[in-house]
């Protein structure tokens, strides 16, 4: 059987044979160093009984039937870290993936730590060392050989010995649903939308002054639709540091543009930043009202820090009780909001985070219980009181 398709044809079929399967294990190889949007090079696929590597890059390859394939529902997909597959599928096919188990996801649940690497999984379920020497290969250039395409296979075949042993740790545990219910946000669509208006929050912004933050928004967004029409890298646009320095300095001519440090020779008279000082005039022009605001963190009261050291403690026990990665559970930022506020919204305060931490740090909230250093065992316990 052919364990690298090339045509159409042989896809349709691999993806009639696949359908019949209750779980697939999907894999991908991408770049995206010269490109905004990542560029598919290789997908990997297997089922139980095959396991096969699809060339996106074939002359007149039509994918649709692995898209569609992905959007059946009685075939589970399982991915390790799947956020950028997913985001890959987004990109092609307009929607994410449906039936997603990601087993990085899932061995978070399961007590193997905080975003364990394919690598180290396989090595703890199955005992096994990966091969890594071709990890830096260049999967665009073609033609593949015969061990890169077994190489790239093995992301996938030992994948379903992982996915089957890590299921079933999951139902001895009854943590099915744990895994379901954080999968949710992982095939949302809203997660891979990429909207040019939010791109100045990934800036290093050292000032929280309204007009500053104007124009690092409008010139972050700028940059950001420029970079996908061109298909370019935001920083082949225009490194951070040089739209920081043109938004904290708000230049008004080519002129004050030029005297900037930072910008290549001739950028204030190229159309990039005629455009930038369009872009600025506009946004002095603006309403102040309209002017964007950086969320203020929240502030732990003093007289809950100690509190916050005492749930983070009990967090700790609480872990490694029940072999849950802590990030899982809760974040540092939402323990302090726990600590501090009477009645917050948070995560951690429904379903199964409930149950192994919530409940138990509104009790010790509540000073029905304590924690006291066991010396015969080493330990701290929770005592009621």
């Amino acid at each position: 059987m052919c364990t690298f398709i090339q045509t159409t044809e042989e896809l349709n079929q691999l993806c009639q044979r696949l359908s019949k399967h209750a779980f697939i294990t999907v894999d991908t190889e991408f770049i995206r160093e010269k490109t905004y949007w990542p560029q598919l090079c290789l997908i990997q696929i297997a089922s139980v009984d095959e396991a096969v590597c699809i060339d996106p890059l074939a002359k007149e390859m039509n994918l649709q039937a692995l898209f569609d394939l992905m959007q059946n529902k009685a075939v589970i997909k399982v991915f390790h870290a799947a956020r950028q597959d997913i985001e890959i599928f987004y990109h092609l096919d307009g929607k994410t993936p449906v039936s997603v188990f990601d087993t990085q996801l899932a061995a978070m649940v399961c007590g193997f730590g905080e975003s364990v690497s394919y690598q180290n999984l396989v090595q703890k379920l199955l005992g096994r060392e990966l091969d890594k020497s071709m990890r830096f290969t260049d999967w665009s250039r073609r033609p593949l050989t015969e061990k890169q395409i077994s190489y790239a296979l093995n992301d996938v075949t030992h994948l379903r010995e992982v996915y089957q042993k890590i299921t079933g740790i999951l139902e001895q545990t009854g943590r099915t649903d744990w895994v379901s219910d954080d999968t949710a946000l992982l095939t949302d669509p809203h997660t891979y939308e990429n909207d040019s208006q939010l791109a100045w929050k990934r800036l290093k912004i050292t000032t929280t002054k309204p007009l500053y933050l104007a124009l690092c928004q409008a010139l972050a967004a700028y940059r950001e639709d420029l970079a996908k029409r061109q298909n370019r890298p935001r920083k082949h646009i225009m490194r951070d540091e040089v739209l920081l320095e043109i938004a904290g300095s708000a230049p008004e001519s080519t002129e004050e543009m030029a005297k900037l440090r930072g910008l290549p020779q001739g950028f204030s008279h190229s159309r990039i930043g005629k455009e930038m000082l369009k872009i600025i005039a506009s946004v002095k022009a603006q309403d102040p009202s309209t002017y964007p605001e950086v969320p203020k963190p929240y502030e732990l009261p003093r007289s809950a820090r100690a509190v916050s050291k005492m749930l983070r403690l009990l967090l700790m026990i609480k872990a490694a009780e029940n072999d849950v990665a802590e990030k899982l559970i809760i974040s540092q930022d939402d323990l302090d909001i726990l600590a501090g506020e009477k009645n917050p919204d948070l995560e951690v305060l429904k379903g199964w985070r409930y149950q192994i931490f919530g409940k138990a740090a509104l009790e010790m909230k509540a000073g029905q219980t304590g924690l006291r250093y066991n010396p015969e065992k080493h330990r701290i316990d929770i005592l009621s009181f």
